[in-house]
């Protein structure tokens, strides 16, 4: 078993933009040292050259490849002791289409990146964090409102988001007798790249297309930072972060 470290090491997938770029900020301003990952190294350099405090670092790798998952937490724990947090934000979106128009391969990248992908990181999270000393650490899965409120042809993304709150839900009561916690943050409407259509109108479930309300994605940095400072024995299962206009609670 390693030797303590006061040192805070937090894990983060997809974090070369958007979300995971905005949680390593909050978590570096909070005093955590980053390990950002993503499949591109030049947007980790620019999130890592943005953080707060010293000591950070990039690992460009596939979430979904499970040998480069494996190199990615060996290299965390070879060059820092531990892992305190893994922050399993990476995902994609499939073309909004049919589902008879749907390719299988759009399918079974969506399935690949977003639900094995979080499911091989925490795989190697829960390794990593039973074999340190103190015993323990968190993991916050990125899901998504529409788990359970879906946009039209979104079945790739809606069933992966959905399948993550199983995850979550499994590993925070599968972790308990190794000190890990394990929440979910669902998220609404943060201004990213992927969100950016929104503000010019977005298809709704009636058909008709409508622009929503996005919100600042430093917001979600700081719901993340929140989740993450709380001692083992506390835990935040699930947290909704949303823009408050946007047409999701009641009938729009």
């Amino acid at each position: 078993m390693t030797e303590p470290t006061t040192q805070r090491i937090a894990v983060i997938t997809g974090a070369g933009s958007g979300i995971g770029r905005a949680a390593a900020q909050a978590l570096s301003a909070d005093g955590w040292t980053i390990v950002a990952t993503g499949r591109r190294p030049e947007p980790l350099a620019e999130t890592i050259e943005g953080l707060e405090g010293p000591g950070h670092c990039s690992h460009a790798g596939d979430v979904s490849e499970s040998d480069e998952v494996d190199a990615l937490f060996a290299r965390t724990v070879e060059q820092f002791g531990r892992v305190d947090l893994l922050f399993n934000n990476a995902g994609v979106g499939a073309p909004p289409v049919p589902i008879d128009e749907l390719s299988v391969d759009a399918w079974k990248r969506v399935i690949d990146i977003n639900l094995t992908g979080s499911f091989l990181c925490a795989r190697a999270a829960f390794a990593a964090m039973k074999n340190q000393n103190p015993v323990g650490g968190r993991i916050i899965n990125n899901g998504s409102i529409s788990a359970t409120t879906p946009r039209p042809n979104s079945a790739p993304y809606t069933a992966t988001k959905h399948a993550i709150t199983g995850l979550t839900k499994s590993l925070s009561l599968d972790g308990r007798a190794s000190n890990i916690a394990c929440g979910q943050i669902d998220i609404g409407n943060a201004a990213t790249e992927m969100v950016a259509a929104m503000a010019a109108g977005i298809v709704q479930a009636d058909g008709s297309t409508k622009a929503e309300a996005t919100m600042d994605v430093a917001h979600v940095g700081s719901a993340v930072a929140y989740m993450a400072s709380l001692p083992l024995d506390a835990n935040v299962l699930t947290m909704t972060v949303m823009a408050n206009a946007m047409p999701f609670v009641g009938r729009g």
